[in-house]
């Protein structure tokens, strides 16, 4: 119980409660075990990655030995396929941590990602202003 200073009408320092607006009271690194990479075989996941919850996943008893930040991961996949990003502001958490933590998921089988096409493996715009140009003149 806080107790006020007497006749200031001020709380003694140190004793504030924290509330919903004071942010998380856990760190970022309790919750991913100090780890900063994810996962042993350190996969990285970019931003725009997307993550879907597995067609095969482990089963309840696996999940139910998950930490409650995974199972709002998985929570948040199971909805909808969301980018590394998107979980990260749905979540309320740093994209590291986000990170980290599907790295986890991953390596245990609970979800997919799959990775955006790198630059070098799209079209050429050249390609593409041809065909453009061919769909016109039809």
């Amino acid at each position: 119980m806080i107790e006020d200073s007497p006749g200031d009408g001020q709380a003694p320092p140190g004793s504030q409660w924290y509330d919903a607006d004071a942010g998380p009271l856990v760190r970022p690194y309790a919750m991913t075990g100090g780890r900063t990479m994810p996962g042993p075989s350190n996969v990285r996941f970019d931003l725009i990655a997307l993550v879907v919850v597995d067609d095969d996943p482990p089963g309840r008893t696996e999940e139910s030995l998950l930490g409650p930040e995974h199972r709002a991961l998985l929570t948040l996949c199971r909805a909808e396929t969301q980018s590394v990003a998107e979980l990260a502001a749905d979540a309320d958490l740093p994209v590291g941590v986000v990170r980290v933590l599907l790295g986890d998921l991953l390596e245990a089988g609970f979800v997919r990602v799959s990775r955006p096409v790198p630059p070098a493996q799209l079209p050429d715009e050249r390609i593409l202003r041809e065909v453009i140009d061919g769909l016109r003149a039809l």
